[in-house]
């Protein structure tokens, strides 16, 4: 059973919801990954977002450029957190998906990454579940340990080389 479901609203967001899933892969997570469209098939996003508990999803994670309702509709079926990943959008640069998305009426939180901030999303939602999974928990801290090496390791080079052979 999913513990996450990944839902856009076009395969236009696929290269930035893949990196929402590739941090679950990476991390053991389990996710189902959807393209419904808020606004072309409202009765599929309503037995979505209905369905989503009963299905054992924790967390969605929604992706929505311009008017961006998806996520805040999520938000305001399913009961369990709810991720919103603005969408870079050619009008507005996604400002106007960042604003929708983070201007949801008092009682309908949606936490809200970066404009295409695909990676944040997954891993905000991998420490939503590891709060109550010591194992997911110690993987994120494997993984920011990772991290943290992959810094020292490019001060070390650079040290080696000076910047302008790096």
């Amino acid at each position: 059973m999913a513990q996450v479901g990944i839902v856009m609203g076009s395969d236009s967001d696929m290269p930035v919801m893949a990196k929402a899933a590739g941090i679950l892969d990476e991390l053991g997570i389990s996710y189902d990954m959807n393209i419904i469209s808020a606004h072309r098939e409202p009765d599929e996003f309503f037995e979505y977002a209905k369905s989503a508990e009963e299905k054992g999803y924790k967390v969605i994670i929604a992706g929505a450029g311009m008017a961006a309702h998806l996520p805040g509709m999520c938000a305001a079926i399913f009961p369990m957190p709810v991720i919103g990943i603005p969408m870079h959008t050619t009008s507005l640069g996604g400002r106007d998906s960042l604003y929708s998305i983070v201007q949801m009426p008092t009682g309908i939180p949606v936490a809200t990454v970066a404009i295409n901030g695909g990676a944040n999303a997954g891993l905000l939602a991998a420490k939503i579940l590891a709060t109550s999974d010591a194992e997911l928990l110690n993987r994120l801290k494997d993984y920011s340990k990772g991290l943290k090496d992959a810094v020292v390791k490019k001060d070390a080079h650079l040290q080696e080389v000076g910047y302008k052979n790096y």
